[in-house]
């Protein structure tokens, strides 16, 4: 084909043949280039626009299939497709490589226009999962706020107008959205980017260290404090602090808080005299500190110090689409957490995560997709892998209790042939049923055996 075709998408072929020629299918959607060994596949491959890949799986290249399996799994990232002779469907070592490596198969003789449409569902497939880094605040840098709905869109353009002055911000939103994410964006966005980032969870440290937690101590000020030690003030000099869980500080703590906003100035535990620093303050918080201060706990005055810039966080559940996003990019964040043979999130596992209400949002739908990217046993995360099968429960249409009978009977039979590798015999005596009732059964249902003249790809 002409390599300089016009929008055509880049595809590989890899022909492991004795005798290698040219590939066996021809479209004009395609720029196909051709590898005749893995090596040289390897290194076409070093293009990243290049994302689908073709291989023919024929009884002269099956010496070839330890190194291919080898080499599919270093090329994960990539959706491929496997033409193959139909006899090889039943060989164990084939179906290995199928179940585990590829988007799809397609059975010889090609079926030309069946073959484009599912190169370009593995090539949207692979889009899909794609990377792609959106500017923050014109910087250069990327965007850590992963989504794509209105409310995220909002909270990009108020963390550009909060990031030009050096006035305190506050954050709020419900646990798990992502407001250190958000400070970190703004501080990033900032002119002190470059300059420290510290943070501290005010409600994960006790009550009896913070105050030295945050500005420092002198050596012998209490027991244990063998020497002087500045705190995180002092370390964010020139940069940011951010004050995770503001609500939850100590109310005597809030005093010194307060001073420091006020002044400019920190005063280490067991010091007599106050040191001058510069650092802007970005604090985060799920309680209400309205009602907080109405309920005095927490101090009026501090309040409005911090509460100079606000912006909320919102919740996962009001993010429309951006499940989806996230999921697909804490997939490829963790990806060495899981097994090369998982490529994604099925059909189902995405509906799920779609209609989950996600109370944790995004900090419980990171733990579920690193879960189910471990526990997966499968190419594509079922919604049972992530934790979900409820979320599609009142959503299905309900199923007479003959289609019911029906797809339990079709996964069944198919179990059985996979345990038994396709062997018509061992499979009806694991069902315990006769040749002939398998045969029937299976031809009521569309599947396969070993043996008939015709077999499906």
């Amino acid at each position: 084909m002409d390599s300089g075709a016009v929008n055509a998408h880049r595809l590989l072929w890899v022909d492991l043949l004795d005798t290698p020629g040219e590939p066996p299918f021809l479209t004009p959607d395609w720029e196909i280039l051709v590898a005749s060994s893995l090596g040289e596949a390897e290194t076409l491959l070093r293009d990243p626009s290049i994302m689908v890949g073709v291989f023919s799986l024929r009884p002269d290249s099956l010496e070839h299939l330890p190194a291919l399996g080898r080499f599919l799994q270093h090329h994960g990232t990539r959706e491929w497709l496997a033409l193959v002779e139909p006899d090889l469907l039943w060989d164990p070592r084939v179906r290995e490589i199928l179940r585990h490596w590829c988007y799809d198969f397609h059975s010889f003789p090609l079926d030309t226009p069946r073959l484009e449409v599912v190169l370009g569902h593995a090539f949207g497939m692979a889009a899909l999962l794609a990377q792609s880094s959106i500017p923050s605040c014109g910087s250069g840098e990327e965007d850590p706020l992963t989504g794509e709905s209105p409310s995220m869109e909002q909270v990009r353009r108020t963390i550009c107008k909060v990031a030009r002055v050096a006035a305190p911000v506050l954050i709020t939103g419900e646990s798990g959205t992502g407001k250190e994410l958000a400070a970190r964006a703004v501080h990033e966005a900032s002119p002190r980017a470059g300059k420290p980032f510290e943070a501290i969870n005010c409600a994960a440290v006790p009550a009896s260290l913070i105050q030295s937690e945050l500005f420092g101590h002198e050596r012998g000020a209490f027991t244990g404090a063998h020497r002087t030690r500045g705190g995180r003030v002092q370390a964010a000099h020139g940069g940011t602090l951010f004050l995770d869980e503001i609500g939850d500080l100590p109310l005597e703590v809030q005093a010194s808080l307060l001073r420091f906003l006020q002044n400019q100035t920190v005063q280490r535990v067991g010091s007599d005299h106050e040191d001058k620093v510069d650092v802007r303050v970005v604090a985060a918080t799920h309680v209400n500190l309205t009602d907080a201060v109405k309920e005095g706990r927490f101090r009026e005055d501090l309040f409005y110090r911090l509460d100079v810039l606000n912006f909320e966080m919102p919740p996962l559940r009001e993010r429309d689409g951006d499940g989806v996003l996230l999921a697909h990019h804490f997939f490829q964040a963790f990806a060495r957490d899981r097994s090369a043979r998982v490529k994604g999130f099925s059909a189902s596992a995405l509906e799920a995560i779609r209609r989950h209400p996600w109370p944790g949002n995004v900090r419980e739908l990171i733990n579920r997709v690193r879960r189910a990217m471990v526990l997966c046993e499968n190419r594509f995360i079922q919604p049972e892998d992530l934790g979900l099968e409820d979320a599609l429960e009142n959503t299905l249409p309900q199923a007479s209790l003959e289609a019911v009978r029906a797809e339990a009977e079709r996964k069944a039979i198919t179990r059985a042939l996979r345990t038994c590798e396709g062997n018509v015999s061992a499979a009806a005596r694991r069902l315990n049923v006769s040749r002939i009732t398998l045969y029937r059964l299976a031809r009521r249902h569309d599947i396969p055996l070993q043996g008939q003249t015709t077999v499906k790809s």
